[in-house]
């Protein structure tokens, strides 16, 4: 039973086809890596995955079930979670404070208005453990405003671990950083353990060839390459419509 599966996936926006008849099968445990140039049609196939758009034809299906008109909402439930391009996080609050209201999300607390938070301990407790995982623990009472751009983004998918996702899917979680914090990021995911699958869109293909098992090349919503790290880079296709050469 595959982690991921897309099949033949369409979307398009007036008569523009952003998305055109996309496969894509991610096993259990694998790290697959999306890349493509702006405008390729990778984040608009995060979207579909994640329910925020509805496809025009095709099917999604999550470890094995088919979710294709599933609502967004409901899907972190069946074990799917996401991080965004662009972070958007609560300023004002905590780090642990953040990441106490993603798992909110997905408890029945979340309809007692009346609730307060930092009185429910087990809340807490796991979303340490999640900033544990992502190095953050020791500055988890530290306002968000008090943090380096990094560490947002680190924050950001402790909020994704921390609904113990079986596939979750990154878009572009080294844009903004400098060189260190891209590599805080990165022992970050790599320390993500194999029973969590991810699936990563990134348009710096230098900074995330170390994570792929797999490498799926969109250019202009279709799927052009799709193989090992060696097989993709070489490609004549890659190198024409990615690398410039």
């Amino acid at each position: 039973m595959s982690a991921l599966t897309v099949s033949a996936l369409r979307k398009s926006f007036g008569g523009l086809r952003v998305t055109k008849d996309v496969d894509l099968n991610v096993e259990p445990g694998e790290r697959r890596l999306i890349i493509g140039p702006n405008g390729a049609g990778k984040t608009t196939l995060f979207n579909l995955i994640t329910g925020e758009l509805s496809p025009d034809s095709g099917s999604i299906s999550l470890l094995g079930q088919d979710i294709t008109n599933v609502p967004s909402r409901k899907r972190p439930h069946l074990g799917m979670a996401r991080t965004y391009q662009i972070i958007t996080l609560f300023a004002r609050n905590t780090i642990v404070h953040n990441v106490r209201l993603a798992l909110l999300g997905l408890s029945p607390l979340r309809w007692n208005p009346l609730m307060d938070l930092k009185h429910q301990g087990h809340l807490t407790e796991q979303a340490q453990e999640a900033l544990k995982q992502v190095g953050l623990a020791q500055i988890a009472e530290r306002p968000l405003s008090q943090t380096s751009y990094g560490e947002r983004r680190r924050v950001e998918i402790a909020m994704a671990l921390a609904q113990k996702p079986k596939v979750l899917l990154l878009d572009e979680p080294f844009a903004g950083l400098s060189i260190d914090e891209r590599q805080d990021v990165q022992r970050c995911l790599m320390a993500i353990p194999r029973d969590v699958t991810m699936v990563m869109i990134e348009h710096n293909m230098d900074v995330a060839l170390d994570f792929a098992d797999r490498i799926t090349l969109l250019h202009f919503g279709e799927v052009i390459v799709e193989g090992t790290r060696a097989e993709v880079v070489n490609d004549p296709r890659t190198r024409e419509v990615y690398l410039g050469h």
